[in-house]
């Protein structure tokens, strides 16, 4: 596990070369904020830096339920049972079992693996522009047709749940600066857009 440190944001990131796995820890002063929890192996590195940081994780945050980003959810919740967990309105169906399309959504198969066998559930369902404390959300449709990215303004860093997917967006687009920086009022005009990157 490689650990980068952004002011209060911790980037966990699991096999780096190979496949990489991203989770994020946002120091909020008093607990901690989850995004993504990675696969089942990556929650013993999780633990380890919450221990480090010494602060209660309070949310666990999920751009999208794919396995690579909710495989240690069970684990992380057994661990902080006091933890609230959110996903996005839409694709807490997936979590669910649902991958049916709605009918005012591009009818392409939904990819990507799921794991059925994950037993939390989420206490929170989260829209476009929600607040979770220092993070702002927005929808980022296309890898799943309900992920959800997390903007914190003051440093200016967006956390995607697919990174290098939105860095080839943003800079298709003409949106400056990759996938780390991140311009909230340029994406609602280029959403309908987005919807056509898929895995």
């Amino acid at each position: 596990m490689r650990i980068r440190q952004f002011g209060n944001i911790y980037q966990l990131a699991f096999l780096p070369t190979i496949f990489p796995i991203n989770c994020y820890l946002v120091d909020e002063g008093v607990d901690l904020t989850l995004i993504d929890t990675g696969m089942a192996f990556c929650t013993k590195g999780i633990l380890q830096v919450i221990k480090r940081l010494n602060k209660p994780l309070a949310r666990i945050a999920l751009t999208h339920p794919h396995v690579d980003h909710i495989g240690s959810l069970d684990a992380i919740k057994a661990a902080f049972p006091a933890a609230q967990v959110y996903v996005s309105r839409r694709d807490v169906r997936l979590m669910l079992g649902d991958t049916s399309l709605q009918c005012t959504e591009d009818q392409t198969e939904i990819k990507g693996g799921f794991d059925q066998h994950v037993q939390t559930k989420p206490d929170n369902l989260l829209e476009e522009n929600h607040q979770l404390k220092s993070l702002t959300v927005y929808d980022a449709p296309g890898h799943t047709p309900g992920p959800i990215v997390f903007y914190q303004k003051s440093s200016a860093i967006l956390l995607a749940g697919m990174p290098w997917l939105l860095g080839v967006v943003w800079q298709l687009l003409g949106i400056n600066g990759g996938y780390s920086r991140f311009q909230p009022r340029r994406l609602g005009a280029q959403q309908r857009r987005l919807r056509v990157w898929n895995d």
